[in-house]
């Protein structure tokens, strides 16, 4: 066979497959959609030009269709600011998800008191660090909320099963439903898991872009101290008076002094601490 020959065989048995393919396909969708077969082959929708047969669905007659559209006009949804409140509630299941972070059996009061305590934890100056804390807390908060999730899966199972090995030994039951429990639930139990491995990944992700954050922001102004407290102690020294302003920084004189106390009191601790090695490495060499 030339090559010409093998190219056309190739080509007709492709194209033989993707007939055979969409046949089979047609005849999944009239099985699905209890379309008598070859249905669909003829009649208002034939002989439109998007039209394949097997797999259009009957065409909807126009009384039928004015009266679907009257009917919709009695399913709109909730018009009422209240109505919208709860129906945008409706798809909140675990509050593990999307951007709804109390549940409406959360304490209102307790979850501000825990944004409070990670504000004054992590002490965020700028827009980035207040968003980051932010995050931080709501997704520990939603951390935490996970074995509570799994007990109430589990008392539910002991509810439900409580019928349940009456004729096992009373102290093997209790475990037995859990067991039971498990098995009904597994799916449940593994998406908190899930869920618990991605709320964890990005706790340590927003974490570790704070830290970097903050370190290069108190890096940067400990530069900047550095520079202000030399300034000053030269104005000092000339007895001249110095306004951190007007070489731009944005510290006090209270800030830079106290800056100063704490060069003063590292050199100091590292002073006795070479002065107490020296004297220990000479009693060494004595004895």
């Amino acid at each position: 066979m030339t090559p010409r020959s093998i190219r056309r065989a190739q080509e007709r048995k492709a194209r033989k497959e993707a007939d055979r393919k969409a046949k089979n396909i047609a005849l999944r969708v009239e099985e699905l959609l209890d379309i008598p077969n070859g249905a669909t082959e003829s009649g208002p929708l034939a002989d439109t030009p998007d039209f394949t047969p097997g797999l259009n669905p009957p065409a909807v007659s126009e009384s039928k269709l004015k009266a679907n559209r009257a009917n919709a006009q009695f399913s709109t949804g909730p018009t009422s600011e209240e109505g919208r409140a709860k129906a945008s509630l409706n798809a909140v299941k675990t509050g593990l998800t999307g951007r709804t972070i109390l549940l409406p059996s959360d304490d209102a009061a307790e979850y501000e008191r825990h944004i409070q305590a990670f504000a004054e934890q992590y002490s965020p100056v700028g827009a980035r660090e207040a968003d980051l804390v932010q995050s931080i807390a709501d997704t520990f908060w939603r951390l935490k909320r996970i074995p509570c999730l799994e007990s109430a899966l589990f008392a539910q199972g002991r509810l439900e099963f409580a019928g349940c090995f009456e004729e096992h030994d009373a102290s093997a039951r209790p475990s037995l439903i859990d067991a039971k429990t498990f098995i009904k639930y597994q799916r449940q139990l593994r998406n908190l898991q899930l869920q618990e491995a991605r709320l964890f990944r990005r706790y340590e992700k927003d974490k570790a872009e704070l830290r970097e954050i903050q370190q290069t922001r108190r890096s940067q102004e400990g530069e900047a101290l550095d520079q202000a407290a030399a300034q000053y102690q030269a104005a000092k020294r000339s007895s001249q008076a110095f306004h951190p302003a007007d070489f731009g920084f944005e510290f006090s004189i209270a800030q830079i002094e106290q800056h100063l106390q704490r060069i003063q009191a590292r050199e100091t601790r590292l002073a006795a601490a070479k002065t107490a090695a020296s004297y220990s490495k000479t009693v060494a060499q004595a004895a």
